[in-house]
This record gives structure tokens, sequence and C-alpha cells, in this order.
């Protein structure tokens, strides 16, 4: 499985964890130009949550959620704003999650994971 295949492979088991969760998914792969795009978007009870999948097959390199840089974080918070600002959610509480999950190349999830308010 190509990494291309293996990420949106992920993306729709994150998707998955997340409405188990109670989440309800609004969008998917919010992209703005070639600034970048925010995985999924989607509320937990009243808060706006804006989500950032990571997918790795093993530790090697570090937990899945140490792969989001300081610079992805910044990427993602305007990408955020620009949503806000599309859809007027002025005086809703927003909130930046991370799902990690380890999956082997075949796409057997073994573990995932939601951190809240990751940064």
């Amino acid at each position: 499985m190509n990494n291309r295949a293996y990420g949106t492979l992920g993306e729709k088991e994150a998707g998955t964890y997340l409405r188990e969760q109670g989440y309800k998914i609004l969008t998917r792969n919010f992209r703005v130009g070639k600034m970048g795009e925010i995985d999924i978007i989607g509320k937990d009870g009243d808060t706006l949550c804006f989500i950032e999948v990571k997918t790795r097959s093993n530790r090697s390199f570090g937990t899945p959620a140490q792969a989001v840089s300081d610079q992805k974080q910044a990427t993602i918070t305007r990408i955020a704003q620009i949503y806000i600002q599309n859809n007027k959610y002025y005086d809703v509480p927003v909130r930046f999650d991370i799902v990690e999950l380890m999956m082997d190349r075949t796409g057997n999830v073994k573990d995932i994971s939601l951190i809240k308010n990751a940064f």
C-alpha cells in the first residue's frame, strides 16, 4: 500500500473512531489553496474541533503525535481561522485534537487514541 492510500485509510478509520466517541463530522480534508489542509473538522458537543490524523506503522521515529511539528500546528491554526470565518463560527469554543493510529501496512489497526487539546 502506498503512503497516500495508507494515510487515507488512516483518516477513514479515525473518522469512524471519532463518530464512536460522539463527534459529528462536518468535513474532511478542508484545503486552503497551497497553504495546506485539515484532515477532519467536527463537533464534540458544542466545541468545534480541528483534528489532525497521524498514522504510523511503528514508533521508530516517535509517536504519531510527535510528527505534528510546530510549523504544522501553525498551518492548521491559520486554516482553522479561515474555516471559522467562512462558516461564521465566531462564538463557538474551538479545540485542536490529534488522532494517533498505529496500523500495519495492510490496514489492520493495532491502536488508536485521541488527544484532545493537543495544541
